[in-house]
């Protein structure tokens, strides 16, 4: 395809998550003080499969969907990877304070109940553990990333423990995910900025991405957070190898 017509592409694409974005608000508006966190992670589902819809990028599921409560720990290759797994089950995300101040994308997830937790910064990570526990509590699947920064998908980080820990507590399962690209250049690493990479894959013509859930793996049924953090990482990485 020619560059300009990847440009009008990527224009059109931009136009569209404008759109999105708009509705999202003026759903939330119809809601008003009587939106909960489940009315924001129903928005939220709605919002991501018309951004991937309207991106070209079709999401391939594989896997046991999980019911009810559940701590969903997944690998990290992406700003896409929230948007996909929220495309499939409503849910609430974890994301990087950072994503807070991105155009567009940081206001709409904010307003769709996504929980920002800023990185070393010990006051925000326990708030965020609160407020993980309350959406457990309530009913909702809380989506975590634990290696705690993208990979360009070839490898699995170590998990950090933190909302493992919230999981035992909550005596809710965990649930091993495990995403993937085609085309492999969707991985979003280092210190690329979010805006070039986005107007980057507005441009693609198409693009898949591979999603599979795990079984679910007892919280309190393994040795402490940390060891339970290791065995969800162990499982997804058999998620990827498959």
């Amino acid at each position: 395809m020619t560059p300009p017509a990847a440009a009008l592409r990527a224009a059109g694409r931009v136009l569209a998550t404008a759109g999105v974005a708009a509705d999202a608000a003026r759903r939330l508006r119809r809601l008003g003080a009587a939106a909960g966190a489940d009315d924001r992670a129903l928005c939220l589902r709605d919002a991501a499969r018309r951004l991937l819809g309207s991106h070209g990028i079709e999401v391939r599921v594989s896997g046991p969907l999980p019911e009810g409560p559940a701590l969903l720990a997944s690998n990290h290759v992406s700003w896409l990877d929230p948007l996909v797994v929220a495309s499939v089950l409503a849910c609430v995300p974890v994301s990087k304070g950072e994503v807070a101040s991105w155009p567009v994308v940081g206001p709409l997830a904010a307003a769709l109940g996504v929980l920002f937790v800023s990185r070393g910064d010990a006051a925000s990570g326990v708030a965020v553990m609160r407020a993980a526990r309350r959406a457990l509590e309530g009913g909702l699947p809380v989506l975590n990333f634990p290696e705690g920064t993208t990979t360009g998908g070839e490898a699995v980080r170590e998990f950090h423990r933190g909302l493992f820990s919230v999981a035992r507590r909550a005596g809710v399962p965990v649930v091993p995910v495990a995403v993937a690209y085609e085309p492999g250049h969707l991985a979003w690493t280092g210190d690329q900025a979010f805006l070039p990479h986005w107007i980057r894959t507005a441009a693609l013509g198409r693009a898949r991405v591979a999603l599979r859930f795990g079984t679910p793996l007892s919280a309190r049924a393994l040795e402490g957070a940390a060891g339970l953090a290791d065995a969800t990482r162990a499982r997804v990485v058999e998620l990827l190898k498959a």
